[in-house]
């Protein structure tokens, strides 16, 4: 299964999650999802959910100037985007419970077809 697939439709989410916590700027919203496990992550994926989110109204910006080059624009979440992070999650782990209970049945079916087999 490919995962960028995935992670195209979890993104909002994943970076809404990453902000939630903490304000970040691009690349360092980029590296936590990277630390987090999302590894593919793609650069431009993060920067256009950032500005798609921010023009949306769900996080709020502001500039903070770097002595070691180009200001940096940095996100955090407002009380829109935490009913969206609220909503969203809601949406996500009743997924994840049907996915799991899918999977699940499909490897006992799997395990018990094994049986049979074996028993011929």
């Amino acid at each position: 299964m490919d995962a960028t697939q995935l992670l195209k439709g979890v993104l909002d989410l994943a970076v809404l999650a990453v902000v939630s916590t903490d304000d970040g700027y691009g690349y360092d919203v980029v590296r936590r999802l990277r630390a987090a496990g999302l590894e593919d992550v793609a650069d431009a994926s993060v920067y256009g959910t950032l500005r798609r989110l921010y023009s949306a109204g769900s996080l709020t910006s502001y500039v903070v100037p770097s002595d070691e080059g180009p200001h940096r624009k940095y996100y955090g979440i407002n009380s829109q985007g935490r009913r969206q992070l609220q909503d969203q999650t809601k949406t996500w782990t009743a997924f994840a419970e049907t996915m799991n209970g899918l999977l699940a049945t499909a490897e006992r079916a799997a395990g018990h077809t094994a049986d049979k087999e074996g028993r011929r």
